[in-house]
């Protein structure tokens, strides 16, 4: 198209001299345009309606066309915005919460070996105790053996006693003997017991 305007415009500079031998005048730039207008067969209502036509197609394209699909591209970037910034979000949280999960984790196990060491220290402190009243219990029972043994053993000497005065009177009788009466006999045993008892 850009050569046939070049042809056109050779050919009018190159009729110009004739037209000016012929005695015929050139017109002006208006006269040109009007030339290149009737060599390229254009039609002022047909290059109008075809204006027309173009402005409202373009104007329903942009309309139902590009503007739904620039509406459409834009809130899909705005998702996608938003889902980054939501995926950032959530990692700074998952690092967040990985921090806290490893704070915790150390809190639990300093918690556990607390726990340990004051289980050790009453496990050894209730053994200390129930070995002291173990130990208290045997040396009660011990001395509470002691006691009777002892009891037993004055009971023996009382008995022991006792049964020395009486063979002593019996004895006593026989050597002499003659009957002793209920006094005399009470008498002699308490001499006896006397004597054994400072004995």
């Amino acid at each position: 198209m850009f050569s046939k305007l070049l042809f056109l415009a050779a050919e009018t500079a190159g009729q110009a001299p004739e037209a000016a031998a012929h005695g015929t005048h050139a017109g002006g730039p208006l006269d040109g345009i009007i030339q290149i207008g009737r060599d390229f067969a254009i039609n002022g209502p047909s290059i109008l309606a075809q204006i027309v036509n173009f402005s409202v197609v373009a104007f329903i394209l942009w309309r139902f066309a590009f503007k739904p699909v620039l509406a459409t591209i834009a809130e899909r970037q705005q998702k996608i915005a938003a889902g980054l910034k939501y995926a950032e979000e959530m990692k700074t949280q998952l690092e967040a919460a990985q921090q806290q999960s490893a704070a915790l984790l150390k809190n639990a196990q300093l918690e556990a070996t607390k726990v340990i060491e004051e289980s050790r220290k009453t496990a050894k402190e209730l053994s200390d105790k129930f070995q002291k009243e173990a130990t208290d219990r045997a040396n009660g029972i011990i001395t509470k053996a002691q006691q009777a043994i002892e009891l037993e053993h004055k009971k023996m000497l009382a008995e022991a006693r006792t049964e020395i005065a009486r063979l002593v009177v019996s004895t006593t009788e026989r050597v002499l003997a003659k009957k002793l009466t209920d006094a005399d006999r009470a008498g002699f045993n308490d001499a006896a017991a006397r004597e054994l008892t400072n004995a």
